[in-house]
């Protein structure tokens, strides 16, 4: 699993790969206190699960969030409009559902949205 200990690197982490491991369990909370990450990829993974925690709203510094190919569960919080410098967002195959959240609208820098293969529905 990810350890929490990860959110006592708060001031200094700016890039985070935990892409292509076996990691398992969920992305702890603690996530919210990278408040200087840059980039964070725990793509590939395929035993992740659990939902996308609010906290990662804090992320304001964060450029490229991806995610995809996990085995996330829940809705996209809603926080995640407040991370306005973000290019990347790739969702894609996951078990993510509900509707993107109307915030998505504020990521005015984001250049690649990426959700296919989850059970995204709505406008």
């Amino acid at each position: 699993s990810i350890p929490t200990e990860f959110g006592r690197l708060a001031t200094n982490l700016k890039f985070l790969n935990l892409g292509k491991n076996q990691l398992s369990g969920s992305i702890p909370t603690e996530f919210g206190k990278l408040t200087n990450l840059h980039t964070a990829d725990l793509s590939n993974n395929k035993q992740l699960e659990g939902s996308i925690p609010s906290e990662i709203g804090l992320l304001t510094k964060l450029d490229a969030l991806e995610v995809s190919n996990n085995q996330l569960s829940g809705t996209i919080p809603s926080e995640i409009g407040l991370q306005t410098s973000l290019t990347l967002l790739d969702l894609r195959y996951n078990n993510l559902q509900g509707s993107l959240p109307s915030e998505i609208e504020n990521l005015t820098n984001l250049e690649g949205l990426l959700y296919s293969n989850n059970n995204i529905t709505g406008p």
